[in-house]
């Protein structure tokens, strides 16, 4: 069978359509997912796979959408690495005993990704078997740094104080802790791709809090071996929030298309990655509160900056949030499809 639309566009060729789907697809604002959850913890959820692949599948015949992405979380690769993660209810992952000096770093212990994390590649196995071929699964993982933020600070944070100064003060233990995560994260995304993901996104989100210069000497060298060290011509999106000034750098990390957020406009992004990769993108999430006759221009003005080139795979600049209507989302990926059917 030919490639499906998603995969096509990943490795810039030609579609008849621009395929879509949603970072957060898989989450709170379906009513089915909350009851799934009133039933059930978050960490239970992800160690599940037969619940986990049902979440994965919620989405897919309901929205339309081009591909599936995994139901998991970014920090469960870190768990084993015994920082006690905890999903405190109103609170988000909480990370109870922060790596903050030299001598928590030497302390990590390595991860045995296949026994850790191998509830993860028996989801995927589950969610392949039941997709349609027009639909692949889209693996995942946070990047080096964005769990390395939140490792270091105990949880989310406005400005990674302690994350910068870790950096500052001890670049050793610093390169260390990325090392350690890029090399499980590597072998964690080889394990999804092997079990049936047909592509993955790294999600770098909270990478737009540096300075370029702070990218180059302390991020990019950990993020570009982790995606050197992936399975052989399996698509990579390289995805960042607040990035419109490390563009060109992550594309110097790698990925075969460059995930942006909302804060620039899709076709200077393009200029300032290059032609030679795609680009996925980039609708404010804020929008789909809206009804679609609402949000019908800003959809066409992305497809417009797109041009109809190979290598667009629309998306919103991040995750969809938890109060957006069905319906909205439901008519967001029908536009795009019938606005850029060619």
């Amino acid at each position: 069978m030919p490639d499906p639309p998603l995969l096509l566009a990943a490795r810039r060729k030609p579609t008849s359509f621009t395929p879509v789907w949603l970072m957060r697809q898989a989450g709170r604002y379906l009513p089915e997912y909350r009851s799934l959850r009133a039933r059930h913890g978050f960490l239970e959820l992800c160690k599940t796979p037969q619940v986990a692949a049902e979440v994965t599948l919620q989405p897919i015949e309901r929205l339309g959408v081009d591909a599936a992405i995994l139901f998991a979380d970014i920090l469960l690769i870190v768990e084993p690495l015994g920082v006690g993660l905890e999903f405190a209810k109103g609170e988000g992952p909480v990370i109870r005993r922060p790596v903050r000096s030299e001598a928590d770093v030497a302390r990590l212990p390595t991860v045995d990704v296949a026994s850790a994390v191998g509830f993860v590649f028996e989801t995927v196995r589950l969610v392949t078997r039941t997709l349609p071929a027009r639909v692949p699964l889209i693996g995942f993982a946070g990047a080096p740094f964005t769990v390395a933020s939140y490792v270091v600070e105990g949880g989310a944070s406005r400005d990674y104080l302690a994350t910068k100064r870790l950096m500052r003060e001890a670049p050793g233990a610093w390169h260390r802790l990325l090392t350690i995560l890029a090399d499980a994260t590597a072998a964690y995304l080889n394990g999804q791709i092997a079990a049936g993901a047909a592509i993955v996104q790294l999600f770098d989100s909270w990478v737009g809090a540096l300075a370029p210069d702070d990218y180059r000497e302390f991020v990019l060298p950990h993020t570009r071996a982790l995606i050197a060290a992936l399975t052989p011509r399996t698509p990579v999106i390289h995805f960042g929030t607040g990035t419109g000034g490390l563009l060109p750098l992550l594309r110097e990390a790698g990925g075969d298309v460059i995930g942006l957020d909302w804060r620039v406009d899709l076709d200077a992004a393009w200029r300032a990655v290059g032609d030679d990769v795609g680009v996925q993108g980039n609708l404010d999430p804020v929008a789909l509160l809206s009804p679609p006759k609402t949000f019908e221009a800003s959809v066409r003005a992305i497809l417009r900056r797109a041009a109809g080139r190979p290598g667009h795979i629309f998306n919103l600049g991040h995750g969809v949030l938890e109060s957006t209507p069905v319906e909205h989302v439901k008519a967001l990926v029908d536009m795009v499809h019938d606005v850029s059917a060619r």
